[in-house]
């Protein structure tokens, strides 16, 4: 069938119309992404704040007769309380070993004991560390200057890290409050967030992957910080037994360390470290460096028994995700990979699974 000039040109204006509304719809989106876009990480850590702690208002508005407003404020000044307290606790404590250290080194009374004969035995490394601490303990200052390249640039490393910890808490701290004003609207948010996923998903979908999203960050969460809270009972046991100087102040670094998803070997390995350089290379030490170095890495042995609990998806999919998204995206993506991969998870087999019945059983009757 032919077109008329009249229709093509009717066709054309039509065309061109429709290019034009989408070339504004997509500059007024890039304009809002670009205004938006500073605040991302905010908005995502209090979305995923406000749905971890928003079961515990659900349990809290019987007692305080449903106002949820007193509910979400009472919650996040007990979180704020549950994070300052220890946090400035071991700020002190930190900042005291420094200054503790830096009056050691500057009285000049600072001095490793030498090491034992038997370290030059173990295996392997044992001359290299036997030779290394018999060099510390004799000439600390020439040790000192040899390395002095390697440990201006640690140093460098550290003060950045010690920098991006604190803007970090701050964001999470803000975040906190801004948690507090969603969990205040909680009803309403999941609407919103049923009435989105339906518009993109379709209505059958939308309750389904809302639901979805919201255990899954739930559990991650509860994952994260379960597997951090064991892995300080294991550590700090090992530490209280041991005796170690500020034992519980150093397991609530693991706790803390832990939440933030960092390596709690950043703690045991020192730790053994001034064991070894204090007391000797015995039993008791041996012993004890392996338990803590073990505990430091129980967490590779526990998220794949904790994460993914509650979700209607299998754990590898979680597990996979948590660890991907944590890979790509750092700590907030240890929650937007999982909800990503069991999202289209299961949109992927709703689509395997919603095949023509016709086509199923003409299959079925070939030979």
């Amino acid at each position: 069938m032919l077109l008329t000039p009249i229709s093509e040109r009717v066709l054309s204006r039509d065309l061109l119309d429709v290019l034009i509304r989408a070339g504004l719809i997509a500059v007024l989106a890039i304009f809002c992404f670009r205004i938006f876009v500073p605040f991302l990480n905010l908005m995502v850590w209090a979305l995923i704040l406000a749905i971890t702690l928003y079961p515990l208002q659900v349990r809290l508005r019987r007692t305080l007769g449903g106002k949820d407003g007193l509910i979400a404020t009472l919650i996040i000044l007990i979180a704020f309380g549950v994070i300052l307290v220890p946090t400035y606790m071991l700020g002190l404590a930190v900042a005291d070993s420094i200054e503790h250290a830096m009056a050691i080194v500057k009285s000049g009374s600072f001095r490793i004991p030498p090491p034992a004969e038997s370290v030059a035995g173990w295996p392997v490394v044992g001359e290299r560390v036997f030779a290394f601490w018999q060099q510390a303990s004799t000439d600390l200052t020439g040790l000192a200057q040899k390395f002095a390249p390697q440990l201006k640039d640690a140093a460098r490393v550290l003060l950045a890290t010690v920098t991006g910890l604190g803007a970090g808490l701050l964001v999470f701290f803000i975040a906190l409050i801004v948690a507090g004003i969603l969990m205040a609207h909680g009803e309403k948010g999941y609407r919103s967030a049923v009435m989105i996923a339906s518009r993109i998903s379709g209505p059958e979908n939308g309750p389904q992957i809302a639901d979805l999203c919201t255990s899954t960050i739930r559990a991650v969460a509860q994952g994260v910080v379960g597997i951090a809270f064991i892995q300080m009972l294991l550590i700090g046991v090992g530490f209280v037994v041991m005796g170690i100087p500020g034992a519980g102040l150093l397991a609530l670094a693991v706790l803390l360390i832990g939440i933030m998803q960092l390596p709690a070997t950043l703690i045991t390995i020192p730790v053994i470290i001034f064991v070894i350089v204090t007391q000797g290379a015995s039993t008791s030490t041996i012993i004890f460096s392996v338990y803590i170095f073990v505990a430091g890495l129980a967490d590779n042995v526990l998220k794949p028994l904790l994460l993914g609990r509650g979700v209607a998806v299998p754990m590898p999919v979680v597990l996979i995700g948590a660890l991907g998204g944590m890979v790509t995206g750092g700590v907030i993506g240890l929650f937007i990979g999982p909800v990503m991969l069991a999202v289209g998870y299961q949109l992927f087999w709703r689509w395997v699974k919603d095949q023509p019945q016709t086509g199923t059983v003409q299959a079925h009757k070939q030979p």
